[in-house]
C-alpha cells in the first residue's frame, strides 16, 4: 500500500489525473475533518472541500518522496492555509446582509444612548426599540468579535501573558481536530531557527515563564518578551503564508 502511495504521488506530480484523484479520494477523510471546523462560518460544505482539495493538490504538487514524513501529514497546513486564505480574502467570518444592518442600527442606538445617558444600552431596552428577538441582537453583538488567533496579538506586558491561546488545543472531546491543530503547530515550530525553538519549548511546552526562561538562557525577561513577540509573529506570517 505505501509503495502503490509513493508511485500515484509520483504519476500525481508529472501530470497523471486518474493518480490525482485516487489519492484524493484516500484522504477523503483528512480534507473533511478540516472542512467540518469551518462549517459554522457562514459557507457550503462542498464549496470548502473544493478549496480543501486545491490545498491537497498543492501539497502534492511540493511534496517530495524522500520526506520523513507522511504526505497526510504534510498536507494538513496546505489544507489548512487554502480554506483560511479563502476565507480571509472573502471576509473573516461571512455574516449576512441582515446581521450586518442590524449592527449598524445597534450601534447607533449604543452611541445615542451612551451621549444622553452615560450608560451602556441594555440588550432588552435594544429588543424593545427595534422590536428583534434578543437571541438576533446577540448574534450581531457577537460578529462583531474578532476571531481570535492561536496566539495572543500582545504578549509583552506581562510574564505570561500570551500562553492561552496556544494551550487551548482540544483535548479527548474532539481527538481529529486536535491532531490537525498539533500537526500544524508542529509544521511551524520545526520552521523555527533553533534558538527560537528552544524558546517556544521552554515556554509553552515545558511551562516555564519568562523569568524562568531568561535565567535559563542569561537574558532578562523583557529580553525574552521582545524575542517571544517576534517568534509567534513570524509563525502567525507563516501560518498565513501557507
Amino acid at each position: 500500500m505505501y509503495d502503490k502511495n509513493i508511485e500515484n504521488i509520483k504519476m500525481a506530480r508529472a501530470g497523471n489525473e486518474t493518480a490525482m484523484t485516487e489519492l484524493i479520494n484516500d484522504n477523503n477523510g483528512l480534507i473533511w475533518s478540516i472542512v467540518k471546523r469551518f462549517l459554522s462560518r457562514g459557507y457550503e460544505a462542498e464549496d470548502l472541500y473544493q478549496i480543501g482539495c486545491m490545498g491537497f493538490i498543492k501539497a502534492i504538487k511540493r511534496f517530495e518522496t524522500d520526506y520523513d514524513v507522511k504526505l497526510s501529514t504534510y498536507a494538513v497546513p496546505y489544507i489548512l492555509g487554502e480554506i483560511k486564505k479563502f476565507i480571509r480574502d472573502d471576509g473573516i467570518i461571512k455574516i449576512s446582509r441582515s446581521i450586518k444592518e442590524l449592527n449598524v442600527k445597534i450601534s447607533k442606538l449604543e452611541e445615542d444612548y451612551l451621549r444622553k445617558t452615560g450608560k451602556n444600552i441594555t440588550i432588552t431596552e435594544l429588543e424593545k426599540i427595534l422590536k428583534v428577538e434578543k437571541e438576533e441582537i446577540i448574534a450581531a453583538m457577537e460578529a462583531r468579535k474578532p476571531v481570535e488567533s492561536i496566539y495572543k496579538e500582545d504578549n509583552s506586558s506581562g510574564d505570561d501573558k500570551g500562553i492561552d491561546l496556544i494551550n487551548r488545543i482540544p483535548s479527548g472531546e474532539n481527538e481529529e481536530n486536535s491532531i490537525i491543530d498539533k500537526i500544524t503547530i508542529n509544521e511551524l515550530i520545526r520552521a523555527l531557527e533553533p534558538k527560537e525553538r528552544q524558546i517556544i519549548v521552554l515556554r509553552f511546552y515545558k511551562n516555564k515563564t519568562q523569568s524562568e526562561v531568561g535565567k535559563m538562557l542569561g537574558i532578562s525577561q523583557v529580553q525574552v518578551s521582545r524575542i517571544e513577540k517576534s517568534i509567534l509573529n513570524k509563525m502567525r506570517m507563516n501560518l498565513e503564508a501557507i
